[in-house]
């Protein structure tokens, strides 16, 4: 049976509201610094230390909650992880002591591992011709919007305290995953009659080793690992230092770290995706050389943001920075389903998305020991640049190509 095109967009529609709600819920901690500090006694090491134990346990797990979406399927997954840290969400909004809090920010790492990967081989499962970038893209527009609202923290904490915004979101996920149950369906699998051995799940020890025999793996692992220490680097410490080099209010600096990078970022996605789809029909390396493009030009333009004293050149970097993210954002998926194995795309996705975590996470807990010293963080988006330069130059080394699958004759299934 083939997948009808309404159908196919249904889903990216569907999964966009859970892609606004996955980073909404995460990152309006990073907004309420001042009155979550206020109430509840910590250093900004430990602060950062949120998001860092966050980011390590979401990026260890990362990989386990990628295979579990290839071997048991991506709906499932997906439904099951959105209503675990909702719940997290709205219990954060009832916590009493740091240890607690670091505790549901743990187990929302935990709930949170299996979404992304999930969500965007579902989507490429559906998507499977010229609007796979296209579809990936929009889909990570709900990140940027999640992203965007999570900035609104500010202004939420200023108007009816932390608390709210955590306790009202938290339900909002419990009753869109009941919803969504009835309506989000697994792609079709087309000629399973006619090739059934090339839709036979592979065990753990399969994936694993199809995946790290590909070199071109390997450079996806390193790029992930420079592009960690950018984007979380950014998301983690960007509202306190706008807000301490250019004197912003607490919601505003929320508002003004979010609102232009995401703005940017969704522009990047649908102009990103819609010129690698289109460019790809002729150049199998376009998923790549787009997003590789963007962060060469972005690279200047950030660190241009972390020396600058001016707040409109600081907000056009980080708007050029955004274009350049979703350039990436929108081809990362389909150009992991260009070199691996397409039965083992969660589970690779799961292993980039680990590195970059990992290396987010000692980025935003060295940003906080910066913090507590009386270093400028401005160093930290100086660093964040030059990042983003290393992964422009190794997507543009990158030579992804159609690929037929890793395996002619892979194993029959295991159980782990």
């Amino acid at each position: 049976m083939k997948t009808r095109p309404l159908e196919a967009w249904g889903v990216v529609g569907i999964l966009w509201f859970v892609a606004m709600l996955n980073y909404l819920d995460r990152m309006m901690i990073t907004a309420m610094r001042e009155p979550i500090k206020a109430d509840i006694t910590m250093t900004d090491a430990q602060f950062g230390l949120l998001t860092a134990v966050f980011l390590w346990i979401y990026g260890a797990l990362s990989p386990l909650g990628g295979y579990l979406a290839d071997r048991f399927g991506r709906r499932w997954v997906v439904l099951v992880s959105l209503i675990v840290w909702s719940l997290v969400t709205w219990f954060t909004g009832h916590v009493r002591s740091f240890n607690e809090l670091l505790l549901a920010r743990a187990i929302m790492g935990v709930s949170e591992a299996c979404y992304i990967p999930a969500a965007l081989a579902l989507i490429n499962d559906y998507h499977r011709g010229s609007t796979r970038s296209l579809a990936t893209g929009l889909h990570m527009s709900g990140i940027y919007t999640g992203a965007a609202l999570g900035g609104l923290g500010g202004f939420v904490a200023e108007e009816w305290g932390w608390r709210a915004g955590f306790t009202i979101f938290g339900s909002i996920g419990v009753g869109y995953a009941i919803l969504a149950a009835f309506f989000l369906k697994e792609a079709p699998v087309e000629d399973l009659q006619r090739n059934p051995s090339q839709h036979a799940e592979p065990s753990l020890s399969h994936a694993i080793l199809s995946l790290f025999s590909i070199r071109s793996f390997w450079v996806l692992l390193v790029l992930n690992v420079f592009f960690g220490i950018t984007n979380w680097g950014i998301s983690a410490w960007l509202p306190t230092y706008l807000r301490e080099r250019f004197h912003l209010g607490l919601g505003a600096a929320g508002l003004s770290a979010t609102g232009y990078i995401q703005a940017a970022s969704f522009l990047g996605v649908l102009a990103g995706g819609a010129w690698a789809d289109r460019w790809s029909r002729t150049n199998p390396r376009a998923r790549a050389l787009v997003p590789a493009l963007g962060f060469c030009v972005a690279g200047p333009f950030l660190y241009l943001s972390a020396i600058t004293d001016t707040l409109p050149v600081a907000l056009l970097g980080l708007s050029i920075y955004g274009l350049g993210r979703g350039f990436f954002d929108a081809n990362h998926m389909p150009v992991v389903r260009q070199i691996v194995d397409e039965r083992c795309s969660a589970t690779a996705y799961g292993f980039l998305n680990f590195m970059s975590c990992a290396a987010g996470g000692v980025m935003i807990y060295v940003g906080g020991r910066l913090k507590d010293a009386q270093v400028d963080l401005g160093h930290v988006f100086e660093i964040a640049a030059g990042g983003l330069l290393v992964v422009g130059l190794l997507l543009l080394a990158l030579k992804p190509q159609y690929r037929p699958q890793v395996s002619p004759n892979p194993p029959q299934p295991v159980v782990l």
